[in-house]
């Protein structure tokens, strides 16, 4: 069980550096649960030796209020050699599933470092497309610097975009609950149905869509015969 006080440590990073490893990436994601909104990976190669104020407040976004997450983002933006963001949508999670998509997205970050990785530090997953030493550790955006890092990264950016997302479908309540299946959120499927960047083979919006059959945006009128505005 992972201390929820840990300082993620350079450790694993330290012990590829000693192999001759020059340039180490580490991957998370955000979004893999959401019901709407892509699934977003983040890779970050941070420098070494790493020596910066701001260094002992990074943890797993999950740990961090949207303030510190923000603050670290641009520091973290600022320090790093390279940093990827990877986004695979709804309508491509519906297709391949949500592993794969998660896997793609990976990818993607990984694929816009320059100067690409050596070797990759993944939280949890491996990617065996990606033809590079790798490893996964569970925990890792608790354990791993890097990965911490890439959590922040990947988390920052796909709260922006959900943002973004809300002003173009109103009424979810997106900019809040950033897609999550919150209880405001389900009540709004509910009352509105899915928009187009609902995860359609997610439940409840599965299950939503195939016992009403709506899609957003819903008919006014029929809003109003039904008793829902």
């Amino acid at each position: 069980m992972i201390n929820k006080l840990q300082i993620p440590s350079f450790a694993e990073e330290t012990m590829l550096k000693a192999q001759g490893c020059q340039y180490i990436a580490g991957i998370d994601e955000v979004g893999r649960g959401a019901l709407a909104g892509p699934v977003v990976a983040a890779a970050v190669i941070l420098p070494y030796p790493i020596d910066t104020p701001w260094f002992a407040q990074v943890k797993d976004s999950k740990q961090l209020s949207p303030a510190r997450r923000e603050f670290l983002f641009y520091y973290i933006h600022e320090t790093a050699i390279s940093i990827g963001i990877g986004m695979i949508p709804s309508e491509v999670i519906d297709t391949v599933g949500i592993i794969k998509a998660t896997r793609l997205a990976m990818k993607q970050a990984i694929d816009q470092l320059s100067p690409p990785p050596e070797s990759l530090l993944i939280d949890y997953m491996l990617l065996p497309e990606v033809p590079l030493p790798q490893k996964g550790i569970t925990n890792g955006d608790s354990l791993c610097l890097s990965i911490a890092c890439a959590s922040i990264m990947a988390k920052v950016a796909r709260d922006h975009l959900m943002i973004e997302l809300d002003k173009t479908y109103p009424g979810y309540g997106l900019a809040q609950h950033k897609g999550y299946g919150t209880r405001e959120h389900l009540a709004c499927l509910r009352r509105l149905g899915p928009s187009p960047i609902h995860r359609q083979s997610f439940r409840p919006v599965r299950d939503l869509i195939h016992s009403c059959l709506v899609t957003y945006p819903p008919d006014p009128l029929l809003l109003l015969r039904e008793g829902r505005v």
